[in-house]
């Protein structure tokens, strides 16, 4: 049975393992202990990978994702999915079949297309899979620049690209601008066929792993937490997700000889250094 209140919110996550622990599963996981939710993790991947670059991708098959997720969802009372690496089209049918049986349950999908070394994540299969399956049941949207363009790519301008995959389904796309290029990241809000918001970080200097998988989990994790995904309070969970992840990757760190990790426990450092 179901306990009808469970001590903290449950979100699943539905993604792939990175061995690194900087990225994937490891990476929600984090994110979402940090921000006071029990994490249900479900394999979507396996893959080779470090903190250069992903080597090897190895789908899980889509009805041992299914098993994974029906098995959690009989037991807990899920309140947030968050999709990560998909690892195949026949797994994003798998993932629409689980998304359309809950309708109620709001998701967050990271379209994880490549990985930070340049490592393609998904094809031309899955990217309409995507398209067509998954978009329309999403209720937030968060691919970086080089993902919206990729997923619309009939569009000449990031503001079109989120309008048109606003015309695919989603509720909102955010769109995060780490890959472009100036002094600042802008991150812009789209949503109801129009831009909503757009929020301005400062750069930092280095390049990080795993910092979409943060950001989706963190809005997730808010969202579980009974946050409003967007308003006009400061604190919506979109706007604290972002603070979040810029601090997580501020408090970075260098695990290997890639790219950079973020400190998705920042807050638990900072304290340990002040015992």
């Amino acid at each position: 049975m179901q306990p009808a209140f469970p001590p903290f919110p449950v979100v699943m996550t539905l993604a792939g393992n990175d061995p690194s622990g900087g990225a994937g599963l490891a990476a929600d996981i984090e994110t979402l202990v940090s921000l006071g939710c029990h994490p249900a993790p479900v394999v979507t991947a396996l893959t080779v990978q470090n903190t250069h670059n992903v080597q090897a991708l190895l789908p899980v098959s889509p009805e041992q994702i299914l098993a994974q997720a029906r098995a959690i969802l009989a037991d807990m009372p899920v309140a947030v999915f968050k999709i990560g690496v998909i690892g195949s089209a026949e797994n994003a049918v798998a993932l629409r079949e689980l998304l359309t049986a809950h309708p109620d349950i709001p998701v967050v999908l990271d379209p994880v297309l490549a990985a930070g070394g340049g490592t393609e994540l998904a094809g031309a299969e899955l990217i309409e899979a995507i398209q067509d399956l998954l978009l329309p049941l999403t209720t937030i949207l968060t691919p970086n620049s080089i993902e919206a363009r990729r997923l619309a790519p009939e569009a000449d301008t990031l503001s079109a690209c989120a309008m048109a995959l606003l015309a695919r389904g989603c509720g909102y796309v955010l769109i995060s601008g780490g890959h472009e290029s100036g002094a600042e990241v802008i991150n812009t809000l789209y949503g109801n066929h129009r831009q909503l918001e757009s929020w301005r970080w400062p750069r930092l200097p280095h390049e990080y792993h795993g910092s979409g998988c943060t950001l989706a989990a963190a809005i997730a994790a808010l969202l579980a937490q009974g946050r409003e995904l967007h308003s006009d309070v400061p604190h919506s969970a979109i706007h604290h997700a972002q603070a979040y992840t810029w601090r997580s990757l501020q408090a970075g760190y260098p695990a290997g000889g890639g790219q950079w990790l973020p400190n998705r426990l920042f807050w638990a450092t900072a304290a340990r250094g002040q015992a």
